[in-house]
């Protein structure tokens, strides 16, 4: 009951109406059984077009026989002849349905049909007097009967957390959402198509593992009944992928579905997709070529030009990408150069006289990069590569040979928000497990987002890797931007939610 009330506030409907409506339908059914029209018996319907495929074609298929099938979204009744606008995957689109066309029985039999049942329409195309493309129905047929009323036509959802419980509701009612979603594939197919044109080999790697490492994040844990073993879920695709490299695969990529165990806002959401990808002999500098190259390929593509607009405002992905090192932002924006700092106790002041909270174990690199976080990340707003990172935050990096206390490391940020994160990948397997050595030492400490010591990675580093860059891009902040997308949530089929008692 709860749930049905629930329901029923979404709807814009008092409980006992919405009561009174679920069960007329369920009367119509059990009329419709009776009668052996059991419309959950039909198994299939042949459909032939699409409602945007009929309108763009429409010079072809007029006077041409087609099958339709959708769900009733509008129905005008009009004593012997009415008119139905049932919507399918590419939108809306209406029958002109008369009593000569389609018998008298089946006429008083359409005349009980619901808003939201689907329905199948065979019939030719014609354009009305108004001029509006429409298919005059020869036979009708009941696919499904709805047994719960859509939300009142013109509000739609107006409850955001019932647009996400309720997904399917969303994408039958709202136009725009059901968009984004398919820009979301299309986006996706897009980075398939990019990479294959740059030679890149698609892979799969393990979720359950032994030794979630890659990325500073807390890892879900579970057990492994057949191996009696815990395990945790994959919070990178990294150190699979970079074994592959080794085995001399070369070009690898893999899009995927990565779990931290981390809070939830409009930006970050505990699963979501990760892609990464690995080519052998190149650097930082051709991750920041190739994403470039791709993220104005993927905005011609699906946009239909390198200029857009993000929440307001105006993105130019056209221009060449600006490049700061992390010290240079910081400095652009406080005047602090921490090339200058001479040791911790100093950073450390730095922080105290800014109102930056750090940790005891941060060393200066933690906290230039707080600093960074503080100070900077929100006043990227047109394409801007941050690069040379400090060594102590860059574990799997490689250091750059002016400097050892950077790395060859850069993130992409726009509308001040972190993009993806590329490296010159580390391929020095002695200087490796240094750096996994004090990855564990955070860890003892309690440090839940520490890297371990992986033994076996360990190993195939010492096989032998090629000068590599790499990088990984976070999908779903990827679609925010390309469809307009305020949260995260908003371009998640799916997202995670808090369980309703």
């Amino acid at each position: 009951m709860a749930e049905n009330q629930q329901n029923n506030q979404q709807n814009n409907q008092p409980v006992e109406d919405t009561n009174h409506i679920v069960q007329a339908r369920r009367d119509k059914l059990a009329e419709l059984q009776a009668a052996g029209q059991d419309p959950f018996e039909i198994t299939k319907f042949e459909q032939t077009h699409h409602s945007e495929e009929i309108r763009e074609n429409f010079e072809t298929l007029e006077n041409q026989h087609v099958a339709i099938a959708g769900r009733i979204m509008l129905k005008r009744v009009m004593g012997k002849a009415s008119f139905v606008h049932i919507q399918d995957k590419q939108g809306r689109i209406q029958a002109y349905v008369a009593r000569d066309g389609i018998g008298e029985d089946e006429y008083k039999a359409f005349k009980k049909l619901d808003i939201g049942d689907i329905i199948g329409i065979e019939g030719y195309v014609f354009k009305t007097k108004t001029g509006e493309t429409s298919v005059h129905a020869e036979k009708l047929t009941l696919l499904s009967k709805s047994l719960y009323p859509l939300p009142e036509k013109f509000h739609g959802i107006q409850d955001t957390d019932t647009r996400y419980r309720q997904r399917y509701v969303d994408l039958i009612m709202s136009e725009e959402s059901k968009k984004v979603f398919i820009k979301r594939s299309q986006i996706i197919s897009e980075i398939r198509n990019f990479l294959a044109g740059r030679d890149f080999m698609e892979v799969e790697t393990p979720m359950l593992v032994s030794n979630a490492g890659g990325a500073a994040a807390r890892p879900f844990e579970t057990h492994y009944n057949a191996l009696n073993e815990d395990v945790k879920l994959r919070i990178s695709l990294e150190l699979y992928l970079k074994r592959l490299i080794i085995g001399g695969l070369e070009r690898v990529f893999e899009i995927g579905r990565v779990f931290r165990n981390e809070g939830v806002d409009t930006r970050h959401n505990p699963e979501f997709t990760l892609m990464e990808l690995y080519q052998a002999y190149t650097d930082y500098n051709g991750m920041m070529e190739l994403t470039e190259s791709m993220f104005r390929y993927l905005a011609e593509k699906v946009c239909g030009s390198t200029t857009i607009t993000y929440q307001g405002t105006e993105i130019d992905l056209g221009k060449p990408f600006r490049r700061l090192t992390m010290t240079e932002a910081i400095k652009e924006e406080t005047g602090i150069d921490f090339d200058t700092v001479k040791d911790l106790e100093e950073a450390r002041e730095l922080a105290k006289k800014n109102h930056i909270e750090f940790e005891d174990h941060h060393k200066i690199g933690d906290i230039e990069n707080l600093f960074f976080e503080t100070f900077c990340e929100e006043k990227m707003i047109q394409p801007t590569f941050i690069m040379d990172h400090p060594v102590e935050i860059s574990p799997l990096t490689k250091k750059k040979p002016s400097d050892p206390s950077k790395v060859e490391r850069f993130e992409l940020y726009i509308y001040g928000r972190e993009m993806c994160n590329a490296y010159s990948e580390l391929n020095d397997p002695i200087d490796q497990r240094e750096r996994f050595k004090a990855q564990d030492a955070l860890a003892e400490a309690g440090d839940e987002e520490a890297n371990h010591t992986d033994e076996d990675f360990l190993h195939a580093m010492e096989i032998g890797m090629p000068p590599t860059g790499g990088i990984g891009y976070g999908i779903d902040r990827l679609v925010m931007l390309l469809t307009d997308s305020a949260a995260i949530r908003d371009v998640l089929l799916f997202p995670t939610l808090k369980s309703v008692n």
